[in-house]
């Protein structure tokens, strides 16, 4: 435990496992096995209890997908409104019911969760909940609680979808070891009560600040971490005094606050896109005049410039080191929802000058199409 301004906070909180609730189980489980090398390691619910429930894993990596097949699971609700998304981000602690009763002490809100296996869950931001599971000693996340574990798990995935590790043309290692960070959308004017929520709650930290400027657009954004440092969200609203961009963009479609995109650590981040790309995994593009620009900037470590440049990889760098990163397209109608590969060398922060370097490289490509045109 750990105590900040006389409150005692559970020092040792991690991720057990991201619950996304979808439309359709077995189409986004194949999804995840096929494309993401994910394994199924269990399975929950029956049309009985109005839900179905897979767990996924790879690294320290869990994943609930969960479609609920009655009117008043909340998964069914939430689908309704916002789309397939994550619903819950499971904190794992060595004393569940005591963090649960220390939260609702802070002024956290109880939410009552269906299943086969009573939860501790609070509400977080938007439709968001955490449940506090009881973590065993090995800091490891295992078979969520009220599932059955898979009997064929590393075989056959459903409908007769192929296992982590083969798949598609037999790809390589993806390599998720474990969650960056979250990226974390909320409407204007709930940036701080957002970030207070965590610290007076959860005994999260701040530990860095920025308003990033992407041409007319803008947008603040502030980053909590656990005292573990296992759980991190990167936090952002629109600012208002300059037009209106993604992040606007991100609450009209979500219909409110939400996860726009989750970061998965990896230890070759050019190894892991490839490997991805075998699987299907689509990125997006990166002008060439980025990679022109680069070393103006940085000399990039591990990869070469032009592995950065044949795979789109961004690099970054910090005053611990760099990072490099890469963002998928989004496949959900919505477009509320994307993934990130993300290698770290040492560096602390998240890529935003990337931000301001991308802009910079689309208007000089748009400038040399113009002087074409003309």
């Amino acid at each position: 435990m750990q105590i900040v301004d006389g409150s005692v906070f559970p020092a040792d909180l991690g991720i057990e496992y991201v619950e996304f609730y979808v439309e359709n189980l077995e189409a986004r489980t194949a999804e995840w096995v096929d494309h993401y090398a994910f394994e199924v390691i269990g399975r929950s619910g029956s049309e009985a209890l109005g839900f179905r429930s897979a767990a996924l894993r790879q690294g320290r990596v869990v994943l609930v997908l969960t479609e609920g097949t009655a009117e008043d699971h909340p998964a069914t609700g939430y689908v309704r409104r916002h789309g397939e998304g994550v619903a819950d981000i499971a904190l794992r602690t060595a004393d569940a019911s005591a963090a649960f009763a220390a939260a609702m002490e802070r002024g956290a809100s109880a939410v009552g969760r269906p299943g086969p296996a009573p939860a501790a869950t609070i509400a977080g931001f938007g439709d968001l909940v955490h449940t506090f599971v009881q973590g065993g000693a090995d800091g490891e996340p295992g078979l969520p609680p009220g599932f059955v574990a898979e009997p064929a798990a590393g075989s056959v995935g459903p409908g007769g979808s192929a296992a982590a590790g083969q798949g598609q043309g037999g790809a390589g290692p993806v390599g998720a070891q474990l969650i960056d960070h979250f990226a974390v959308c909320v409407n204007a004017g709930e940036l701080d009560p957002t970030v207070e929520f965590y610290r007076s709650v959860l005994g999260f930290r701040e530990i860095f600040e920025e308003r990033i400027v992407v041409g007319p657009q803008a947008m603040i954004s502030k980053v909590v971490q656990s005292a573990s440092g296992e759980v991190t969200f990167t936090i952002i609203e629109p600012d208002t005094t300059a037009d209106p961009g993604q992040i606007d963009g991100f609450l009209a479609s979500h219909d409110g606050a939400g996860i726009q995109h989750i970061a998965f650590s990896v230890e070759d981040a050019a190894r892991s896109v490839r490997a991805l790309r075998e699987r299907g995994v689509a990125f997006l593009t990166t002008p060439g005049s980025y990679y022109d620009l680069l070393t103006e900037r940085i000399t990039p470590k591990n990869h070469e410039l032009d592995v950065l440049r044949e795979l789109n990889l961004l690099v970054d760098e910090d005053h611990g080191g760099q990072l490099f990163q890469i963002f998928t397209r989004s496949t959900h109608p919505r477009r509320t929802l994307f993934f990130e590969v993300i290698e770290r060398i040492g560096a602390e922060t998240f890529g935003s000058s990337n931000i301001k370097a991308l802009y910079e490289a689309v208007e000089l490509e748009r400038s040399k199409q113009s002087g074409t045109a003309q």
